[in-house]
């Protein structure tokens, strides 16, 4: 199948501006599933230093197998969303004890290994495998809506179907990094750089954002995600939980009520149940081990990590 002048022109501009990654560089299954772990709700900039960091420690399936779920949760630090490492530690030993420590190819196979979902599957199926695949993440999302539904929003199977049919043969890593690198650096969600972008030509968004002589619109509402608040949330104070388990020496405790003094100045014995409930949610998804008396016992005496 040969290349449109749009995908040319795109696959062009790629070549010479591609953002430098560290997970561009292998296609090492493993290796691609840790960054594409870790780039769930995360920043790149964040993520490349810690995914080198974690390779050194865990460089294959089996050493991280090998680990503790302790250890994992440490060396994650300070990503967040911890809940990631303990998948990732848990899908590990899957695959090292069913599979021989060898990731299955096809998107199917993958999605039936807990912890990865649609969009993950098929990061790993085309980037390590090289299979012709469409690979929507937010700014391959925000592009294709742009370029060819314009300002409206766009059903996600009529999004689906885009990425479908401009996705070019036996180059699908090249282009879904392409739209990718293309939303995070030209497209971006509040003031596109349309005069800049290689394809705006084929745009439909484009004349919605550009106004005389060059200068650009801000893009409309529905482009802005609005963060939700996060101190002093639920995610917030789970984060610090861990956080302050981090520091202890492998396989101390600390009770509750020194706990809750480390996360609120002000915590008294009367706040134990709010301290509580987050940490039964915590220890439910195997991120902190409950030390009690008895399994009888009402509040635990005290916690940790799930050495």
């Amino acid at each position: 199948m040969s290349l449109s002048p749009f995908q040319t022109r795109l696959l062009a501009w790629y070549q010479h501006y591609q953002r430098l990654l560290p997970w561009r560089t292998t296609k090492d299954p493993y290796a691609i599933l840790v960054s594409e772990v870790m780039l769930q709700q995360t920043q790149v900039e964040r993520v490349a230093p810690k995914y080198l960091e974690f390779l050194a420690r865990f460089p294959t399936l089996e050493a991280l197998a090998r680990a503790t779920p302790a250890e994992v949760i440490r060396a994650w630090r300070p990503l967040g969303y911890n809940l990631r490492a303990v998948r990732l530690h848990l899908l590990a030993v899957e695959v090292v004890q069913r599979r021989q420590g060898v990731l299955p190819q096809d998107p199917t196979a993958l999605r039936l290994l807990k912890g990865i979902g649609p969009y993950t599957a098929a990061a790993v199926a085309c980037f390590a495998f090289g299979q012709d695949l469409p690979v929507i993440d937010t700014n391959v999302r925000r592009v294709l809506g742009r370029l060819f539904h314009g300002v409206a929003q766009v059903k996600e199977r009529d999004l689906q179907a885009t990425a479908r049919e401009v996705l070019p043969t036996d180059q699908s890593a090249a282009w879904n990094q392409a739209l990718m690198d293309l939303g995070a650096t030209l497209c971006t969600s509040q003031r596109p750089h349309c005069p800049l972008c290689p394809v705006s030509g084929d745009c439909k968004a484009a004349p919605l954002f550009l106004q005389g002589e060059g200068r650009v619109a801000e893009a409309p509402e529905q482009y802005r995600a609005a963060p939700p608040p996060f101190k002093g949330s639920r995610r917030y104070y789970r984060g610090r939980i861990v956080d302050h388990l981090r520091t202890l020496d492998p396989g101390a405790t600390v009770d509750l009520l020194a706990l809750g003094q480390a996360l609120l100045p002000d915590f008294q014995a009367q706040d134990l149940p709010w301290l509580d409930e987050l940490l039964e949610r915590l220890a439910q998804e195997g991120l902190v081990r409950l030390h009690r008396s008895s399994p009888q016992d009402g509040l635990p005496q005290a916690v940790g990590l799930p050495e």
